[in-house]
């Protein structure tokens, strides 16, 4: 249950939290309302921010569940059954990136080839496969290697340094920052070991080789390379699946293992960002360690607090939406945001008489209507034992 419950509560920061803490802001310039504020932003480039272990944990998650799924498979049916599901599942998972991105409402170049669903998909993909045919060491070699040998292309392969000439142009993207529009593509200067923004290995192979539109102007943080990563912070999940699975360690010990390995992970990951910098839009190795460190910390809290201790009551609302997380993440993009449905029932000259009371405060009650309703949906599925699996 406390997987479901934490995987509720990462979805929860997109569908709902984010347009509550906004609203807030807007009401308040405390200090601690200001803090909250700024964490659930991206870090433009170097660090970490809250909002930057959302996607991660997500993934770490899909690793932890997928340890007890596959096992099960491949116990009661075989391993070729479970290699199957992994395939059907990440093809099915990719699809609906695709359509999530727009489908084929765009005309090429315009279409999105990389994005969230699609990281997801292919991060199920080979870590599922990885599962399936490794065991525990294995895997950790497989998953140090992806980590060292990403640091190590980025470090030492050489690519042409693409920053524009004086005067390129700039545009402004769907994040808000400036970007080069114009690169120096034929440029022949040959560098490595960059962590600039926009000019690094990662970002120059999908500069070059990502067709479609790429979410960033010039390059995509799903892109190709950073892949690799992102799969170890997969395998990191199955990890800490394994971890809850044997049965001869006790609750108590799995707790401490998680917390352990979890705040180990995050020293190391901090450790090494002094020379390989955290940076999530390049999904470095570092990154993976302080996300995953945290993710592990995190699945060590709830597990002791909703499977060992019980408290169970107020996670309810969080089990609803983890058992649904892609279906609600859907609706949330393609079919309608919930703030704005929430706008129907609050917004227009309600919205306005609370702001006019106090500032920000009809902004408020909107973002609560959107929680109400996203949670009411979600309890509607969860009592009728609807789950839409990928």
């Amino acid at each position: 249950m406390s997987v479901d419950a934490l995987r509720g509560f990462d979805m929860f920061w997109i569908v709902g939290a984010e347009e509550i803490i906004a609203a807030l802001s807007e009401m308040s310039n405390s200090k601690p309302v200001g803090i909250l504020a700024d964490q659930i932003e991206h870090a433009e480039w170097e660090g970490f921010h809250f909002e930057d272990l959302i996607f991660p944990l997500f993934v770490f998650l899909m690793g932890v569940s997928a340890v007890f799924s596959l096992t099960k498979i491949m116990h009661q049916e075989g391993r070729s059954k479970a290699v199957k599901r992994v395939i059907r599942r990440g093809v099915i998972l990719f699809a609906a990136g695709l359509f999530y991105y727009g489908g084929f409402s765009k005309t090429w170049p315009d279409m999105r080839l990389m994005g969230v669903l699609n990281r997801i998909a292919l991060c199920y993909l080979f870590g599922g496969l990885i599962f399936c045919f490794f065991k525990p060491r294995a895997m950790l070699v497989i998953a140090a290697a992806f980590l060292l040998g990403y640091w190590a292309l980025l470090a030492w392969v050489p690519f042409p340094d693409v920053r524009p000439v004086p005067g390129g142009t700039q545009v402004i993207t769907k994040d808000n920052y400036p970007k080069v529009e114009q690169l120096n593509m034929a440029s022949t200067n040959m560098i490595h070991g960059s962590y600039v923004q926009g000019v690094t290995l990662t970002q120059y192979l999908d500069q070059k080789y990502l067709p479609g539109m790429k979410w960033d102007g010039t390059y995509d943080p799903e892109g190709l390379l950073s892949t690799i990563p992102a799969v170890a912070t997969c395998l990191l999940g199955m990890f800490a699946g394994l971890i809850l699975k044997y049965a001869s360690v006790t609750d108590a010990k799995k707790v401490i293992y998680l917390i352990s390995f979890g705040a180990g992970a995050v020293l190391l990951g901090l450790l090494w960002g002094t020379q390989f910098p955290v940076i999530k839009k390049i999904w470095t190795s570092s990154y993976v360690l302080v996300a995953g460190g945290y993710s592990a910390i995190l699945l060590g809290v709830f597990y002791w607090v909703v499977d060992i201790m019980k408290f169970q009551w107020w996670c309810q609302p969080f089990v609803w939406m983890g058992m649904n997380s892609i279906t609600i993440y859907l609706i949330h993009g393609i079919v309608t945001s919930f703030p704005k449905l929430a706008s129907r029932f609050a917004g227009g000259a309600i919205q306005n008489f609370f702001n006019r009371q106090y500032q920000g405060l009809g902004d408020l009650v909107v973002a609560l209507v959107a929680v109400i309703i996203t949670f009411g949906f979600l309890h509607f599925l969860y009592r009728r034992k609807i789950f839409l699996r990928f």
